[in-house]
């Protein structure tokens, strides 16, 4: 197994709910979340139960990170995941089979959950349990909330109902493609782009200079465009005559270059010739 890397318990805890949200972020189970949130009880339940996976398989991996053989690792994370969807089934059956009867196929496809495996792989194979508990507490309260907000807004305006109570007469006539397939990926994409606009922070500028990105310099104006980088263009501070020299001083360091090459390489063949030449002198005497 690979290293454990470093990070603060804190950090690990709320990294899931907004920052690396698995749904709005990282985009991530984008099945179940189309699938089950034509309503809010539904997308909450299909979040608690990946929740409740997603801890117990985090612990357990994460318990035997140095146990589990590396070239079987993957089966292993399946196998380990499988058994705890099938106690989150069973408990589904048995306390509210009208929610398991509901959510359906897609309680059995917690363990191919793509969010579950991910987690698996790049977290809890790498550090020790209470890291993993952490970080799969954040990333289940994220994806519930992810859920439960898109679930909500479908369930509102187009059933007129939240938690299947009526909130207002004046839902009588909703907009049921809200709860249809279509209205799914509308609701989605709207609520990812509000979300990024929101969490969308400024690129840091600082030690720009030194970044191997931005060195394209072009325009008479003195603007750097800059490819990868978050520094759109850097005005007033640029003297043209000194890019003159600095391209010109290039071209001249190229040119010398090729010159020492072609120099070097016709020293070479005068050299072999000469001793051609010596040689052809030396048969003849």
């Amino acid at each position: 197994m690979n290293k454990a890397t470093k990070t603060s318990p804190i950090k690990t805890l709320t990294n899931g709910i907004l920052k690396e949200n698995p749904t709005l972020r990282l985009v991530l189970g984008t099945c179940p979340t189309l699938a089950v949130t034509t309503s809010a009880l539904f997308g909450l339940g299909m979040g608690v139960s990946v929740t409740a996976v997603l801890i117990g398989s985090n612990i357990v991996i994460s318990l035997f990170r140095k146990v589990i053989p590396d070239k079987v690792r993957i089966p292993a994370f399946i196998t380990i995941i499988a058994g705890f969807v099938t106690i989150v089934q069973l408990l589904l059956e048995a306390y509210v089979p009208a929610l398991n009867e509901s959510l359906g196929i897609f309680i059995p496809l917690i363990v191919v959950n793509c969010i579950i495996l991910a987690r698996a792989e790049m977290f809890a194979s790498k550090n020790n349990v209470f890291l993993s508990a952490l970080d799969a507490i954040g990333l289940g309260v994220g994806f519930t909330l992810a859920l439960l907000l898109i679930g909500s807004i479908r369930e509102i305006f187009g059933n007129g109902t939240w938690f299947g109570i009526r909130i207002a007469e004046s839902f009588e006539n909703p907009a049921v493609i809200l709860i249809l397939p279509p209205g799914g990926f509308f609701v989605f994409g709207i609520v990812i782009a509000i979300v990024n606009k929101l969490s969308k922070k400024k690129i840091d500028k600082s030690n720009c200079e030194s970044c191997g990105m931005c060195k394209m310099a072009a325009g008479e104006s003195g603007k750097m465009a800059v490819a990868g980088c978050g520094q759109a263009d850097i005005s007033g501070g640029v003297d043209k005559s000194n890019k003159d020299i600095d391209i010109s001083n290039k071209g001249k360091v190229n040119i010398n270059v090729v010159d020492a090459t072609l120099a070097n390489s016709h020293a070479l063949s005068t050299n072999i010739e000469n001793i051609g030449v010596e040689n052809k002198g030396e048969d003849n005497q």
